[in-house]
């Protein structure tokens, strides 16, 4: 059996370890250090939601695959390189979340104030959780490419960037202030000087 056969299971199996190690674990260990729930109601859009619209293009990816509609290209090695992909996204948005110590929040309250984080990943790139995002959608999309997963991989980047550029960067500009703007002058908004300094 060829890895792209097992793509599907794979994928799902993929989803299902994000939603319980960057969602669920990280929340609880932000509860028990805190004492307070993550997710935030905001101009974001509600962190529960967002977390469930992450996943649904690529369930309905599976699903289409399931069906035999669908799939763009069936290789083996790219499904491969696609899990490999997924796991390190998965590995990259931990860190990131746990680099952000109690200031990790899904999504944002405009009047809360919370440390700004330079460290780690925050040293090169502002916004890595999203970083890691976009490679674990990239790796199960390469696990199963069909025009849901595309269309879906599309949409978590464009929606994630206008997010980041519309509320979370003004957000951490107005309660950082010059110290917002001097580290966002030496960082990437998604990859090491990629994505130019803060501007909308």
């Amino acid at each position: 059996m060829e890895a792209s056969d097992m793509a599907v299971p794979i994928s799902i199996v993929l989803l299902v370890a994000f939603g319980i190690v960057c969602v669920g674990l990280r929340s609880w260990i932000h509860v028990r250090r805190t004492g307070d729930s993550p997710f935030r109601r905001g101009p974001a859009g509600g962190g529960r939601v967002a977390v469930i619209a992450f996943a649904v293009p690529f369930v309905v990816a599976a699903v289409l695959d399931l069906t035999g509609t669908g799939r763009l290209v069936s290789s083996g090695a790219l499904a491969v390189a696609g899990a490999v992909l997924a796991v390190a996204g998965i590995a990259f948005t931990m860190w990131s979340q746990l680099a952000m110590g109690e200031s990790w929040r899904i999504g944002v309250d405009a009047d809360e104030r919370t440390a700004l984080v330079t460290r780690g990943p925050y040293r090169v790139v502002r916004n890595p959780i999203y970083t890691g995002m976009f490679a674990f959608a990239a790796g199960l999309t390469l696990l199963v490419p069909n025009v849901a997963s595309v269309v879906g991989f599309v949409a978590v980047v464009v929606a994630i960037d206008a997010v980041v550029r519309r509320v979370e960067e003004p957000h951490l500009q107005s309660a950082h202030g010059d110290a917002f703007a001097r580290w966002a002058a030496t960082t990437g908004r998604f990859l090491p000087r990629v994505s130019g300094p803060h501007a909308a």
